[in-house]
């Protein structure tokens, strides 16, 4: 074990941090409300409470879109709030600190996470990047440092990233704009569209863990918002069949892309990823009967993880905990 080692995932929508010899101490939205524009009033969970209810004073916000780190100020000013939550001159001063970052970004976007850790008052002794792919296998416990192939499909909040991976590095990736987020914007704009009716996103994330599946169902679940025609606030009933009519060009394009990597693979991993399948993981995987739709679009076998929002802060932890795999950071 790395003596005091820090881990931290910076996902979209939520943050985790995970200290040596502790495990998961910080898993809390990535979520920061600013009062009067200038100061931090709520992060975290208490912040998310506020989301699509705030005054005009106060504006909630998510701080990292698209897998990068969007308002550095706030991003700083929440997880400056974090540490001081965490007792941090005690518990995390002076320790070496693995980020997890998308692999298929700019290194102005991963330099981002480097300098939010350089610039809290912790004075970290280092600070490692660890490519999210590679803490995503860890996580799922796949050994990854041998010469077989793997396929990963992380499907985030904001981000699907595809992986292959071998040898301890990635052969290929690809990182597609289409996640949880994109799931319930879809969700809200076909209700409005076919049933004259508003709801906010807190909603629309209901609807699609309720009912939302990768193939139609006869399920109907109750949903309160704002009609359009009269404006007043109401309810309406939304079926499976909306749901999945609103998701399914987004399930379409998470497996388009998939195949675009496999046609890109080298021909023994393609044998070896045929033989093991595809590894799916990421928060927005749970999505019902996902694993079935992507098995009868790919014909491979899909596993499974069972704590998918995990494994990268899993996997950071596997890289902390064990002196051999932290030689994958950077």
């Amino acid at each position: 074990m790395l003596e005091k080692s820090i881990g931290i995932d910076f996902g979209t929508s939520s943050i985790k941090i995970y200290r040596s010899g502790e495990g998961i101490i910080l898993n809390e939205k990535s979520v920061i409300a600013i009062y009067q524009k200038v100061h931090t009033f709520a992060v975290g969970n208490d912040a998310y409470e506020m989301y699509e209810k705030a005054p005009a004073n106060i504006n909630v916000s998510y701080p990292v879109k698209n897998g990068v780190i969007a308002d550095i100020g706030n991003m700083q000013s929440m997880i400056d709030c974090f540490f001081d939550q965490l007792n941090g001159k005690k518990r995390l001063k002076g320790a070496e600190y693995y980020i997890a970052v998308p692999t298929d970004i700019t290194e102005v976007e991963k330099r981002a996470y480097f300098d939010l850790i350089s610039n809290t008052n912790l004075k970290p002794k280092k600070i490692h990047i660890v490519e999210k792919p590679i803490a995503d296998a860890l996580g799922m416990n796949l050994d990854i440092t041998k010469s077989t192939g793997t396929l990963i499909v992380d499907i985030g909040a904001n981000t699907t990233e595809i992986s292959v991976l071998s040898l301890g590095g990635i052969v290929l990736s690809k990182l597609i704009s289409v996640g949880g987020n994109k799931f319930d914007e879809a969700i809200i704009n076909k209700i409005k569209k076919d049933k004259n009716f508003v709801i906010g996103e807190k909603s629309a994330e209901f609807i699609k863990k309720s009912i939302g599946s990768a193939y139609e169902n006869d399920e109907t679940v109750d949903i309160c918002g704002r009609n359009l025609v009269t404006g007043l606030p109401s309810e309406v009933e939304i079926s499976g069949k909306d749901v999945h009519d609103a998701l399914s060009e987004h399930f379409q394009t998470i497996v388009d892309s998939v195949k675009v990597i496999l046609e890109r693979t080298p021909p023994e991993i393609s044998s070896d990823i045929y033989k093991a399948g595809v590894y799916v993981t990421g928060g927005s995987s749970k999505i019902k009967d996902l694993g079935n739709y992507i098995f009868d679009e790919l014909g491979l076998r899909v596993n499974l993880c069972e704590e998918p929002e995990n494994t990268v802060i899993l996997g950071l932890g596997a890289v902390i905990e064990d002196p051999e795999l932290a030689k994958l950071a950077m």
